[in-house]
C-alpha cells in the first residue's frame, strides 16, 4: 500500500460533513500477516472517500521534501499498522505537533492491538519524565476507522507546545536540516 493523501470531501448534502479535506495516511508497503490489517485499511478508505476523490502525483527530490509536501497538504494524519517507515512518519508528525509546527490531529488506528507496545513505551516515557503528560494527548487512538475519524473530528490540541511563541515553517526546518545550518 502506498502512502498517500486522500480526500474526504463530500459531494452530497446527505453525506456526513467532515472538517478534513485531505488526510495523510501512513501505512506499510506490505499487507502484514493478519487479514484484519487489510480489512482495517479498506474500512478506513470507506470512511474517508465520500464523494470526489482527489489524488495528486508530485515528483520530489528526496524523502524530506516528500514528507514536507504531505504535511503541508494534509489537514490530519492517520497511521495504520506498518513498519519502520510508518512509525518514523508517525513519530515525526507527533514531534512536529509538540514543537508547534502544526496543530493537526494525529490518529492511530490500533488494529488488533498492533501498536500496544509502542503506546506502552509512550506511557513509560511519561512515567519516567521524558514525555510531558499533556503531550501524551497529541495522539488520537481507536481500534476501528469510524471511531478514529469521530475522535479526530473532536480533536483540539491540549498539550503544551515546546516552542509556543515561535512560528515554525516546515520547509525552513527541513532546509536547515539538509544544509547543515543551525
Amino acid at each position: 500500500m502506498e502512502r498517500s493523501i486522500t480526500s474526504s470531501s463530500s459531494s452530497s448534502n446527505s453525506e456526513k460533513k467532515t472538517r478534513f479535506k485531505k488526510i495523510c495516511v501512513f501505512c506499510g508497503s506490505k499487507a502484514g500477516c493478519k487479514p484484519s490489517f487489510s480489512e482495517a485499511a479498506l474500512q478506513l478508505g470507506k470512511q474517508l472517500i465520500s464523494g470526489e476523490t482527489i489524488g495528486e502525483l508530485k515528483t520530489v527530490a528526496d524523502m524530506h521534501q516528500r514528507k514536507s509536501e504531505m504535511a503541508k497538504q494534509a489537514d490530519a494524519f492517520i497511521a495504520l499498522p506498518g513498519g519502520y517507515g510508518t512509525m518514523e512518519e508517525l513519530l515525526e508528525v507527533i514531534t512536529w505537533s509538540q514543537l508547534g509546527i502544526h496543530d493537526k490531529p494525529v490518529g492511530l488506528l490500533n488494529v488488533d492491538g498492533y501498536y500496544n507496545s509502542l503506546l506502552a513505551l509512550f506511557d513509560k516515557g511519561v512515567e519516567e519524565g521524558f514525555i510531558d503528560d499533556s503531550a501524551r494527548n497529541i495522539l488520537v487512538m481507536a481500534d476501528n476507522a469510524e471511531e478514529l475519524i469521530n475522535k479526530m473530528e473532536e480533536y483540539a490540541p491540549v498539550h503544551d507546545k515546546v516552542a509556543p511563541k515561535q512560528s515554525w515553517e516546515v520547509d525552513q526546518l527541513l532546509e536547515n536540516a539538509t544544509s547543515g545550518e543551525p
